[in-house]
């Protein structure tokens, strides 16, 4: 294992901490934070009609969770022999569930900026990252797809969208968006359109929005509030963290005014006071989306 190894890190420091596993003969990655507790599978109940993707359902301190079969998400193959396997209890998007892997490795420190984003040609895929470590590669896999695309929604989204009202006003806000996925992307620039919030600009990872924030503030000064009402960012993202990005915009002399708005799958009760600790002025759990838009609404309306 690399660095130290089993710290919850301070916000901002622009590091991370990974969990490495192995499926099949390749070696993958998960933030720390996101993993609950690493146990043996004991027993699985088979779920009628479900996904294929899904092994079952186990029993966990009284707690029902379902369990992933990475072995079938990654490869299509079926776990054949799953009471031989590992589980990561995971919580992300105020949901527990357990993923099946074959052997667990260890956790490394990096740096986000030591993560690699994905060309265009795998863009699309699970993989958000990858990590070089001792002449191995890991990827860092999108844990939320892979539960999106078994659902074949994303959570509440489709409800959500529901509860939203257009209003004209919001046309005049300009915002400014930072988050990784694709497919996040897409869910946000469907719903806050939705909503009438249509001058929105998108940025894959913190640091290009930083760049852009502060090219923004070399031309106009302290009147580029006036055509940016907001930053909305996720906080796991390759180069630069969201939570990274929002110390770096607090501590700007004119950037700190800019109000900062965290949507992560991340955000739960333990780990609040990570976005608090940046300078944040709200945070958001995915997917409450139209919850999201009320809180856009109260900076810059």
């Amino acid at each position: 294992m690399s660095g130290q190894t089993g710290i919850l890190l301070e916000s901002g420091t622009g590091e991370v901490e990974v969990l490495e596993f192995v499926v099949g003969q390749k070696h993958y990655a998960i933030n720390v934070i996101k993993t609950k507790e690493i146990f043996e599978v004991d027993n699985i109940t088979k779920i009628p009609n479900s996904n294929n993707a899904v092994a079952g359902m186990t029993l966990i301190r009284g707690n029902v969770l379902t369990v992933i079969d990475f072995k079938y998400v990654l490869e299509k193959q079926k776990n054949p022999d799953v009471k031989r396997s590992m589980a990561l209890l995971c919580e992300f998007n105020k949901t527990k569930v357990a993923f099946l892997v074959d052997k667990v490795i260890g956790i490394h420190r990096i740096g986000w900026d030591n993560i690699e984003k994905p060309n265009g040609i795998v863009q699309d895929s699970l993989v958000i990252g990858n990590i070089i470590i001792d002449d191995k590669i890991l990827m860092l896999l999108d844990f939320e797809k892979v539960v999106m695309d078994i659902k074949q929604s994303y959570g509440a989204y489709e409800k959500g969208i529901k509860n939203i009202k257009y209003n004209r006003e919001r046309s005049d806000v300009r915002l400014i968006l930072a988050d990784d996925s694709i497919t996040i992307r897409t869910m946000l620039n469907d719903v806050l359109r939705e909503a009438g919030y249509t001058n929105l600009t998108f940025f894959d990872d913190g640091k290009q929005a930083l760049d852009y924030l502060n090219s923004m503030v070399d031309k106009n000064g302290t009147e580029f509030l006036e055509s940016v009402g907001a930053l909305i960012t996720d906080i796991e993202m390759p180069q630069m963290d969201g939570h990274t990005l929002t110390r770096k915009v607090k501590e700007h002399s004119i950037l700190k005014d800019l109000p900062v708005i965290i949507f992560s799958s991340l955000i739960t009760n333990d780990l609040h006071h990570k976005g608090e600790s940046v300078g944040a002025d709200a945070q958001m759990s995915k997917p409450q989306i139209d919850d999201l838009v009320e809180v856009i609404d109260k900076y810059t309306l």
